[in-house]
């Protein structure tokens, strides 16, 4: 996370000093000073400062910080400065700026975003703060993103052939992992996979999550007061070390995955995160011009349970699901709709916002006698 609070400052790591001087960042005998950034599990991701401003630079890691063993090509993050690029083209402030990429250290140097100036989604729907613009905002950026991309197929699918990248963070860790667990649906979830590798129609950023969005705080002020937002304060996208030339559906089920999952985490905020739900898939929609709009919908809306079932039981399960009934909960919808597939995102909603009332009545204290005002008897 590029604008995370800092954790303890500590020596700059030796890679990153090498990686700032070849790539002219700093002089040879310039004073970098630094403090490593929270938050980084796939990457070493540190705030550095020089005489010329603060920077964000991140190494890759050979293995990530999950209990699972978890490994993954460092060479990763040339790919994600190759993303960042495109997104910026497609949507300018849709991704940090690129200042150099170091291949043979995999090091990364882009602009530092602070805090103050940016909020992280993730912390908003944490709070309960589910708005609908930011949901909007979001989806259409990607849907941009994604527009650009898919209209450059010619140039930029060469630029992104890491079919084994891909593989290796994503379809391995989440669908074969969890298929692995899920003995009777090894054959849905294997099938997601080969979907998934299919159609290479567009350029995926691969963890299109609230942890990798930032909203500029201008445009958040902005929508609050009901004004027009300024130029150029689209959300931010951060952490494309997924970056692959394949189905697009793949980010737009991968956003709204975590929309649901969060109504579990923070139940107050249950309808407005089904609303943010809603209001990302309809701004996305419009966007899609590569193929029928219904179409990338079909494939999204029958991945979506499995990225549901791999986030309690494959090599990533989201840290913020404690409790056993809620795992239960997400099995039960999630093996549901991969026993009967559903065409429509609307259909996958529905399903778990279901399964969400019928849990929070089932949670609920007994009402009150009406004569007495004592519990009635069950």
């Amino acid at each position: 996370m590029i604008a995370a609070a800092p954790g303890g400052s500590a020596d700059v790591p030796a890679e990153f000093l090498r990686a700032l001087r070849e790539l002219h960042l700093v002089d040879a005998d310039e004073p970098v000073t630094g403090q490593a950034l929270a938050g980084g599990v796939s990457s070493d991701i540190w705030r550095l400062d020089t005489c010329r401003g603060a920077l964000c630079v991140k190494r890759a890691l050979p293995r990530l910080r999950v209990a699972a063993d978890w490994r993954a090509p460092v060479e990763r993050n040339l790919y994600e400065a190759r993303w960042m690029q495109v997104a910026r083209e497609a949507v300018p402030g849709a991704a940090p700026r690129v200042l150099g990429q170091h291949a043979a250290l995999g090091v990364l140097v882009m602009d530092y975003l602070p805090p103050e100036a940016h909020a992280l989604w993730k912390d908003q729907l944490r709070r309960g703060i589910a708005q609908v613009p930011t949901a909007q905002a979001v989806g259409t950026t990607l849907g941009r993103i994604h527009a650009h991309a898919a209209k450059r197929r010619d140039t930029l699918a060469a630029q992104f052939d890491t079919d084994r990248i891909f593989y290796d963070i994503r379809l391995e860790p989440y669908l074969m992992a969890t298929a692995a667990r899920h003995a009777d649906l090894a054959p849905a979830l294997h099938a997601l996979v080969r979907q998934t590798q299919e159609h290479k129609l567009g350029l995926v950023h691969g963890d299109v999550s609230p942890k990798n969005i930032l909203v500029p705080a201008h445009a958040q002020a902005a929508r609050f007061l009901g004004r027009p937002e300024p130029e150029g304060m689209s959300p931010v996208l951060l952490d494309a070390e997924c970056a692959w030339w394949g189905d697009p559906a793949f980010d737009l089920a991968f956003c709204l995955n975590h929309l649901l999952l969060k109504c579990l985490w923070v139940p107050p905020a249950r309808s407005g995160l089904l609303a943010c739900f809603d209001a990302l898939a309809a701004a996305y929609r419009p966007c899609v011009d590569w193929e029928p709009p219904q179409t990338l919908e079909a494939r999204a809306a029958r991945l979506l349970p499995g990225l549901l079932l791999a986030r309690v039981d494959g090599k990533s399960p989201v840290e913020y699901l404690v409790e056993p009934w809620q795992h239960d909960l997400v099995r039960r919808v999630a093996r549901q709709l991969l026993r009967q597939p559903e065409q429509q995102l609307a259909a996958v909603r529905a399903a778990f916002a279901g399964a969400l009332e019928a849990a929070a009545e089932a949670l609920a204290p007994p009402a009150p006698d009406a004569a007495t005002g004592s519990e009635a008897p069950g």
